[in-house]
């Protein structure tokens, strides 16, 4: 099983270096990949490439970059040093972003699926090619100078937080697979892996994103994962898929419970399509239940689960 773990570190004293004491912890425990999400405080491709660097053979990806006030030129050479500086270990994980997100940038969120085509068309020719040409309706991508980075091979597999139609008909044409967040096994077999399967010339990477801890307290982590989980409600996406999975509350698609319970579930979402599964939200029960969640994590990877 291909587990990784999302990190953040939120009362962290030094954020950088939280992180990298978190990587090493999990990459001890067996955890072959750590995920960072971009929100706009600290730059993801930074701290991968930094983390990457600092552990030796340890995947790292972003997830996600919203594509909304941000333009391919400079993601792809954000993408292309985090990946010379890793030797070839870093995923770029893009999003088609939000009002929120747009807002910051003084940018407007019209035509968001238009916007993630061109972007995905001109980056995919950066990371190709070294250059672009292109002219969009809503971008232009043309450097008069070299935009390749020495060292920043293979390709970057380059991977989108698609779970609506439109969306996952572009990233399956465009993308190497999709990064859904809150989308449960019913949805993911029903609606995410049939869609982007139909749109994708090879078999695309399904990389569910999943709240997870292994604890005892499971009510209350449960009341915990209701507060901090809310704010996903109020997004039309994640509210969509949500509801898809027959529940009213993204907090019920949290896997709370005990080592063979997290197990189970986890093994649900990969019977449901998944080809990787990212433990996020692990930090919910406080650092002992953490680490049991990391430690299982790790087991998993390695095909000894508990039970």
């Amino acid at each position: 099983m291909p587990l990784g773990i999302a990190l953040a570190a939120p009362n962290s004293v030094n954020y950088v270096d939280e992180i990298v004491a978190q990587a090493r912890s999990v990459n001890e425990l067996g955890v072959g990949s750590v995920w960072f999400g971009q929100r706009m405080d600290y730059d993801s491709p930074t701290l991968a490439a930094i983390v990457g660097r600092e552990v030796a053979g340890l995947q790292v990806g972003t997830s996600a970059i919203p594509v909304v006030g941000r333009h391919p030129l400079l993601v792809s050479s954000q993408a292309q040093t985090a990946q010379a500086a890793t030797h070839g270990r870093y995923q770029l994980g893009l999003a088609v972003g939000s009002t929120l997100a747009a807002g910051a940038f003084g940018a407007s969120f019209d035509r968001p699926i238009a916007r993630l085509r061109e972007f995905l068309t001109a980056i995919r020719e950066l990371l190709d090619t070294g250059t672009a040409d292109f002219h969009g309706e809503l971008l232009t991508v043309a450097p008069s100078l070299p935009t390749a980075v020495a060292g920043a091979e293979p390709r970057i597999p380059v991977l989108v937080a698609a779970m609506g139609p439109q969306a996952l008909r572009v990233t399956g044409e465009l993308a190497d697979g999709t990064l859904p967040y809150l989308a449960g096994p019913k949805t993911l077999s029903s609606h995410i892996v049939p869609a982007i399967t139909a749109a994708s010339a090879a078999a695309p990477r399904v990389v569910a994103f999943i709240p997870a801890v292994v604890t005892s307290d499971v009510e209350g982590t449960r009341a915990k994962a209701l507060q901090q989980l809310a704010f996903y409600e109020r997004v039309p996406s994640y509210r969509r898929v949500i509801e898809l999975e027959g529940a009213s509350r993204a907090a019920e698609l949290a896997l709370i419970g005990s080592e063979e319970t997290i197990a189970a579930e986890i093994q649900r979402y990969y019977d449901a399509g998944a080809t990787e599964v990212v433990l996020t939200s692990t930090d919910l029960a406080g650092p002992a239940a953490q680490r049991r969640t990391w430690a299982l994590a790790g087991e998993l990877a390695a095909g000894s689960a508990k039970g």
